[in-house]
């Protein structure tokens, strides 16, 4: 009977949680919406700084009446995960936490630091390097036409551009949680530093397949999602080995 209660009343914490964590994604959703127009400019950033220098030009359009109405709400939903699953990760870890020694939430408190600055620096390698080059890779097939042919010129739609954008950020963030997922596979003994350097030409592979997978067929984007999570496995490497001394060096103390 007291497993029951105990049962029911941690079944409620975490819905609680859970539930004010998508309170607070609402909150964020209502207010991203009302500021959709600025976050949408600077989603457009990198496609203007592409262009800004073509004597062509250049702007996005939209072929359907309802189109940047949808595409407005897209943007607001991708804030609201944007901003809210930092907040969602601290009451998950809040709810387990009271069921953890002190030194496994020494343990767990870097990966929850980690997880969102690597999700960060995955999306600021796409804002930033990797949608002007493919932008520029793209316009490079533009043709002007000449009296026989006609001429081959980009019109972008806006929702296809930005649902392109938001899309490689979320996959470039969540990819470079490798280092996290490999971390924490080491600490409960599933892999381990030398098994990761045996498999490094295997990975290389399999990383170039995934990169293909998520981004569009083209090299530029694939190649600047491969190059960092290959870097991102060397690493893995570094600092799960770091874990094994570490463990090393705490069970020569107990004993």
């Amino acid at each position: 009977m007291a497993e029951n209660n105990s049962f029911t009343s941690h079944f409620v914490e975490l819905r609680t949680r859970l539930l004010h964590s998508l309170i607070f994604i609402f909150i964020v959703f209502i207010i991203s919406y009302i500021f959709a127009e600025e976050i949408y400019n600077f989603l457009v950033d990198p496609y203007a700084y592409a262009v800004k220098d073509e004597p062509t030009s250049r702007r996005l359009i939209f072929t359907a009446l309802h189109e940047t109405f949808i595409t407005y709400i897209k943007v607001a939903f991708f804030s609201a995960i944007f901003l809210g699953s930092p907040v969602l990760l601290i009451q998950i870890y809040k709810f387990i936490a009271p069921g953890l020694y002190k030194n496994e939430k020494k343990a767990i408190l870097p990966y929850l630091i980690s997880t969102p600055i690597l999700f960060l620096l995955g999306g600021f390698l796409v804002y930033y390097l990797v949608m002007p080059l493919a932008i520029k890779f793209f316009l490079s097939f533009e043709t002007l036409g000449s009296n026989t042919t006609l001429p081959i010129q980009l019109e972008a739609k806006v929702n296809e551009y930005l649902s392109l954008i938001m899309r490689l950020i979320f996959a470039f963030g969540i990819s470079f949680q490798l280092p996290i997922l490999l971390n924490l596979l080491a600490r409960i003994g599933i892999v381990n530093s030398e098994y990761l350097k045996s498999r490094r030409r295997y990975v290389i592979v399999i990383i170039f397949a995934f990169a293909a997978i998520l981004t569009p067929p083209d090299p530029i984007t694939q190649v600047g999602l491969a190059i960092p999570l290959l870097l991102l496995y060397e690493v893995s490497i570094f600092t799960v080995k770091f874990i094994e001394k570490k463990k090393v060096s705490e069970n020569l103390e107990d004993a």
